[in-house]
């Protein structure tokens, strides 16, 4: 070990990118070393696929931008893609836009509000209006015995009808 820094040949120390470079280095030394046995033909691919892994490594780097539409941005680092507006702001005309769909949005919600809230109170009148104008007194639809009525009135109907 280093007696000014102890830490200088400690794996977990180094960073994820000189590990990944060191052990290329390290891989690309092992292929060199059997590359003298190689013939002709197997050497030239192996060179060329070198060159592009080479041209591959470098590419991530470098911020990848797809353009869908005028402002609409995708860019792509690595594995990750971000959609985005670019560097152009809305502008006066398109917070004002925003601003109108917004408020749009909130009245169409507070008039929908209201028409149900309008049409449940309306539904509640007509059948406080039913019951209290019907031939029998609220308290009788309280009364336990009226719904073995309300079945013997059913059954008398359904007898009359068969007949």
């Amino acid at each position: 070990m280093d007696a000014v820094n102890p830490l200088k040949n400690d794996p977990l120390s180094v960073s994820p990118e000189a590990l990944g470079n060191r052990f290329g280095l390290q891989v690309a030394a092992r292929l060199s070393a059997g590359a003298q046995d190689l013939p002709y033909e197997v050497a030239e691919r192996l060179r060329a696929a070198r060159v592009q892994a080479v041209a591959r490594r470098k590419r991530p780097a470098e911020a990848a931008v797809l353009r869908l539409r005028p402002k609409l941005l995708v860019q792509g680092h690595g594995g990750t893609a971000v959609l985005g507006f670019g560097d152009d702001t809305l502008g006066f005309w398109g917070r004002l836009g925003s601003l109108a769909a917004l408020v749009a949005l909130a009245v169409a919600l507070v008039t929908v509000n209201l028409v149900q809230t309008d049409n449940r109170a309306t539904d509640e009148a007509e059948v406080d209006a039913a019951l209290l104008t019907d031939d029998l007194p609220p308290q009788a639809y309280a009364d336990p015995g009226f719904a073995q009525f309300l079945n013997t009135a059913a059954s008398q109907q359904q007898a009359a009808q068969t007949r």
